[in-house]
């Protein structure tokens, strides 16, 4: 049987009979109608119910069409809210307008005009749905909710996130490669609200003579090859957030120019002769210690203190070695959506060697080696003989116990992980499995299908 598609909701506010039962019989064709005989019936059932789109009449004895206007607008999501209006109303369906009516139609009602109208509030709805989903997607993918930590030395970070990201201060974040200094980048602009883009910058992936140009843009003719106007990524970011990885990279003159910038927000185009003032919040990071560039006279001193108003420090995977079962756990549920491979999860000998191993590229080096061993399983359960060679000969022996031990996994994680690692232990048999848990087959059966383990 096939499947069928609901239909919008709409619901006739009309006081007039003839014209409320005529588009209601036009109407039911294509929606799902409900008629209200006066502005009072209309908000009572507005109260208990939603709708897709309203179609009221303007005026009414009693409650009007504002009224209705009213009421609609206190619901979520919102109705779209159009206005039948005699020709003597039309200033007043204007203002309707105004105060969050989508549109309005003038009586008699032109059936094809009406069918236009609906149809355009419907997919304008459509659209808004859309971007929110979006945002709550890009929200999710920058906001703390990508960034995997429940050690006490993260939530130090969060906080200190948190606080700085409503201000305008200028932030630096530090810490070795592959720690995550991009996510905080990123949370530290969703969290700020900014209403201008994210524009990011990596500064070592640019030579010294394009970095200047890609940073404040420069005019046509400005240098041989400048064949037309470039808007630098200051420009771009006006109103939001520009980041400038690996600020330790740039040269001496770009640095006087990043100066200028921190202390007038002014600079100009390379080529050019006026000023361009930017609102951009400036987050910077780095993986080299600039206290020691500054000393050996490789980084302005004046610039470093600039930069350094804030300062984020991002630890070493290795310091915060509790969060690695949760990384584990969650690269390998998003990497098997990603790969389309059926692993459901990591056997505790396995889960033991990653703890156990030295993660000199931090996080983004764990990332790749579990991305390593789903790509290459081939089997729901990521088992020792998918750890890559090098991590077993050079893991720690006795680390992961004392790691695991420290761990903050949730309940429910550490359910999965002890189930999971029962059947590993049982050779996939049940039986035995539930027996090694201390659990009946039949409690058994009932948490692998509450964890997708079946």
């Amino acid at each position: 049987m096939g499947k069928t598609t609901k239909k919008h909701s709409v619901m006739i506010v009309e006081d007039e009979r003839n014209t409320r039962e005529g588009l209601a019989r036009l109407l039911r064709m294509n929606y799902d109608v409900t008629i209200a005989e006066d502005g009072f019936r209309a908000i009572n059932i507005l109260k208990k119910n939603n709708f897709d789109i309203i179609l009221t009449d303007l005026k009414m004895p009693g409650a009007d069409g504002m009224e209705v206007l009213e009421e609609a607008l206190k619901k979520t999501p919102r109705p779209s809210c159009i206005i039948l209006t005699a020709y003597g109303s039309i200033e007043s369906a204007v203002g309707a307008m105004r105060n969050g009516a989508f549109d309005f139609i003038p009586k008699p009602v032109n059936l094809d005009q009406l069918e236009l109208v609906i149809q355009r509030a419907l997919e304008t709805r459509s659209l808004a749905e859309e971007n929110k989903e979006l945002k709550k997607r890009l929200d999710s993918k920058y906001g703390f909710e990508n960034i995997i930590g429940n050690s006490p030395v993260m939530h130090e970070v969060f906080e200190t996130v948190k606080q700085v990201a409503p201000t305008k201060t200028t932030v630096l974040i530090t810490g070795e490669s592959g720690t995550g200094k991009e996510l905080i980048a990123h949370a530290i602009h969703q969290l700020s609200e900014r209403g201008g883009p994210f524009v990011p910058v990596h500064c070592a992936a640019l030579p010294a003579n394009l970095l200047e140009s890609e940073l404040f843009g420069h005019e046509k003719g400005a240098f041989t090859g400048a064949a037309e106007r470039k808007i630098g990524r200051f420009e771009l970011a006006d109103g939001g957030t520009i980041f400038l990885d690996e600020i330790g990279e740039i040269d001496q003159a770009t640095q006087v120019k990043l100066l200028r910038v921190l202390e007038t927000r002014t600079f100009e185009r390379i080529g050019g002769l006026e000023p361009i003032t930017t609102t951009a919040r400036i987050v910077a990071a780095t993986n080299r210690d600039l206290r020691e560039m500054v000393e050996s006279g490789d980084f302005r001193e004046d610039l470093f203190y600039r930069l350094y108003v804030v300062c984020v420090q991002l630890p070493k995977l290795s310091e915060r070695p509790e969060d690695i079962p949760l990384m584990v756990n969650e690269f390998i549920k998003e990497l098997a959506a990603d790969t389309d491979k059926n692993v459901e999860g990591i056997s505790q000998e396995a889960l033991n060697q990653l703890c156990s191993y030295e993660w000199k590229g931090n996080v983004r080096e764990l990332r790749n080696c579990v991305e390593r061993m789903v790509v290459l399983s081939r089997d729901r359960i990521l088992r020792i003989d998918s750890v890559p060679l090098n991590v077993r000969e050079f893991a720690t022996p006795g680390t992961s116990k004392k790691v695991l031990a420290r761990t903050s996994l949730n309940l429910e994680d550490n359910e999965r992980m002890l189930i999971a690692a029962a059947l590993d232990e049982a050779g996939g048999n049940r039986t035995k499995a539930a027996e090694l848990l201390g659990i009946s087959r039949r409690t058994l059966h009932r948490k692998l299908n509450e964890y997708g383990l079946s």
